[in-house]
């Protein structure tokens, strides 16, 4: 039986992302990087491979927190002979290693590690050397060789680096994975990492109700940031089902264009400037690499996603060798929606620029002149059927949020030019704008619905139109929109959770049914909150809280039995509910001011 979602949570360096169990066993993690095979498979398949630091006593409890302010995770199981504490982390240092700190805290405990190494998504060997000076030496295939150490004898059995002592009240033991020497001093590993995360931490500016989600929220995101190339990846897991038992399963280690507004928007928020320049940095390289396939006719001039370099050529292949979480299959890794046509990422990509440009002494004339060729592309293909938001694998629609993001694209390029007096062809694009918004008023709102739908001329409801507010394309007062907000309560929500469409009512290309998205979810707060329906903002944004894992991680979805589903933990959920906390907080504000 596969452990719930919700007993994991994730440490990392930045680099990759691995995710610990609270029986202490480390199901997943993938080497050198996010995107790179897993070392440690089995949240995926029971012979992934994985790395357990347990007391050999049955445990009669167990609790996962986070020091404060920080993504270090303890680990606390409880047996009748005492308690037993783990310190997991991802060292920050020049070192790049996993150090894992047994501590007993009461009575005695008999402390054993066993670490099965499965390279390559167990589809290699390993290859182990018992050292002189105590460390194993790890030979991987492909992948950099890694060094196993600890503070105790290492053995190698079976193809199986184990050790195990007796602990007694105040004893510790550590062991150490990673790339490091074999003289290490780790209280100065782990006191440096900590310190690092709290000083990181400490520089939110953010002030309000829910400091505690939010101060969460940045951390995940910090954690799914590359420190090397500044790109936010989606999710750090791959192929964690949508529905159990179901297809809907995909590879999320990569950078999504969409995800790119809202990031820096949560960034900017917060107060992480360094952070916001960083992903503004990644999205401007991809805007230079694009202005030459503007183009060309048989492809669109962006990718929805990418890996960390930039590269779009993420062919989707199965691990037919893996069961899946919970028996869901296939497991893929990479992802054929790199390959898509979808429309709404110029919108997201545009306003991410608009934003920067805000916010600094503005973007580069070599910048601008990409966003001008970049918009021209727009112009010309607004009125496509593309793949969708939500990268339905149906064939192409004309979508409703597609043709809203296009009008983003457009109307805040618009704003840059006018903003500071830059070139651009202005006629032409206005009058691009203001098509794409009367066809949107005329053909993606239902009178019958009194809302606007998924598609033009559509019968059905989307929550991917929950932006329409929040992107400024219309007042959150306007009677289309809030009976648009009233549809989507009385249709897609359930208390506080939302579903992003009805399947039933849209064959999405994929077979059976779904959770409700968080995202979704979140967005439905913030509309609510914008639209003057404060306190009922507030009761589900509360109740949305309680759905998160014990250490505040979010997955993609919430399934019907209230369980976390999807990939895990989920970048694009912690920016929502950063967006939506910030917005609560202001529209509170005003209510009633202090």
């Amino acid at each position: 039986m596969s452990t719930e979602l919700e007993r994991y949570a994730a440490i990392g360096d930045m680099r990759t992302l691995g995710l610990v169990a609270d029986s202490g066993s480390l199901d997943w993690w993938c080497w050198p990087r996010f995107d790179s095979p897993s070392v440690f498979g089995r949240l995926l398949d029971d012979d992934g491979g994985h790395w357990q630091v347990e007391p050999a006593e049955t445990v009669v409890a167990r609790r996962q927190v986070y020091l404060s302010a920080t993504n270090v995770l303890v680990t606390r199981m409880h047996t009748d002979a005492g308690v037993l504490e783990l310190d997991d982390l991802m060292s920050v240092g020049e070192d790049r290693m996993i150090i894992r700190r047994a501590r007993c805290v009461r009575g005695t405990v008999d402390v054993r590690s066993s670490m099965v190494v499965r390279p390559d998504y167990g589809r290699a060997d390993a290859r182990f050397t018992e050292n002189d000076d105590g460390t194993v030496a790890i030979e991987l295939g492909d992948a950099p060789p890694l060094s196993a150490s600890a503070s105790v004898p290492l053995e190698v059995h079976d193809d199986v680096v184990r050790s195990s002592c007796v602990l007694g009240e105040g004893d510790s033991v550590w062991f150490a994975l990673g790339v490091g020497g074999s003289e290490l001093d780790i209280d100065a590993i782990i006191a440096e990492t900590v310190d690092y995360w709290q000083f990181w931490t400490a520089r939110s500016t953010y002030r309000g109700r829910w400091r505690e989600a939010v101060e969460r929220s940045a951390l995940v995101l910090k954690l799914l940031t590359s420190i090397d190339t500044g790109g936010l990846i989606a999710a750090g897991t791959t192929s964690l089902p949508e529905v159990v038992g179901g297809e809907r399963n995909w590879d999320y280690r990569y950078v999504w264009i969409r995800d790119a507004a809202f990031t820096l928007y949560a960034f900017l928020e917060l107060g992480y400037a360094t952070e916001a320049a960083a992903f503004t940095d990644w999205l401007t390289d991809r805007l230079a690499n694009c202005a030459d396939r503007c183009t060309a006719a048989d492809r669109p001039p962006l990718s929805p996603l990418y890996d960390l370099d930039g590269n779009d050529d993420l062919a989707e292949e199965t691990l037919d060798h893996w069961d899946g979480w919970a028996d869901s299959r296939p497991v893929r890794i990479g992802n054929a929606a790199s390959a898509q046509m979808q429309l709404d990422i110029y919108g997201e990509l545009i306003d991410s620029v608009y934003i920067a440009d805000k916010q600094s002494d503005g973007v580069s004339l070599a910048t601008w002149r990409h966003v001008c060729t970049l918009v021209d592309w727009v112009v010309e293909h607004w009125d496509q059927p593309d793949d969708g938001m939500w990268e339905a694998r149906n064939g192409p629609r004309r979508y409703t949020s597609s043709l809203l993001m296009c009008w983003v694209a457009v109307e805040r390029a618009m704003r840059m030019a006018r903003r500071r007096g830059r070139p651009g062809d202005l006629v032409t694009w206005q009058q691009a704008r203001d098509e794409m918004h009367a066809t949107l008023v005329d053909r993606g709102f239902s009178d019958d619905l009194a809302a606007f739908t998924q598609t033009l001329d559509g019968d059905t409801l989307d929550a991917s139109v929950l932006l329409m507010p929040l992107v400024k394309f219309v007042a959150p007062t306007d009677p289309m929109w809030t009976g648009t907000l009233d549809a989507i309560g009385d249709q897609l929500a359930h208390g506080p959770l939302v579903d992003r469409y009805d399947p039933e009512a849209m064959d999405d290309g994929l077979a059976g049914d779904e959770g409700s998205f968080t995202i979704c979810s979140f967005w439905y707060v913030e509309a609510l909150s914008r639209s003057g329906k404060v306190d009922e903002a507030r009761r589900h944004f509360d109740r949305l809280l309680t759905y998160a894992s014990p250490t505040g991680l979010f997955s993609e979805e919430i399934g019907p039995n209230g369980r976390l589903l999807g990939n895990f933990p989920q970048a694009f959920t912690h920016l929502a509910l950063i967006s939506a906390a910030v917005s609560l907080d202001e529209n509170l504000a005003t209510r009633n001011p202090s």
